[in-house]
């Protein structure tokens, strides 16, 4: 699965949130600075020519849906951070965050909550 680019990453999180939009919908949810509409409308027909949103016809107009699960690109985009970023090891990624964004100590512990139950199954 390849990498979206920021604005299709964008594009994705507004219509997985709609489930399903006409450009000019997906454009009202945009965060500013919004795109020209027509800059919009081709990153969408792009998506959609790579299978990764659909769409529905009604006349010349298209209103579009997500192909692409959020859940599998999620998994794909942690995958390519544990590989890119983090030589492959979930702890030095989970030691990243840990020191890096300053997690309270009460997520932490539920954290632990989660590692050791996850060994007990």
């Amino acid at each position: 699965m390849r990498r979206l680019n920021e604005k299709e990453e964008q594009a994705m999180q507004i219509l997985w949130r709609l489930k399903k939009a006409f450009v000019k919908e997906i454009l009202a949810e945009w965060e500013e600075p919004k795109p020209p509409i027509t800059t919009l409308s081709s990153l969408v027909r792009k998506l959609d020519t790579e299978g990764i949103i659909g769409h529905d016809s009604f006349g010349k107009t298209h209103r579009y849906f997500p192909i692409l699960k959020k859940e599998s690109y999620k998994k794909s985009s942690v995958k390519n951070l544990l590989a890119n970023y983090f030589s492959g090891k979930p702890e030095q990624l989970l030691s990243y965050f840990v020191k890096e964004e300053n997690i309270a100590s009460d997520e932490l512990k539920d954290l632990l909550e989660k590692i050791k139950h996850r060994e007990e199954e």
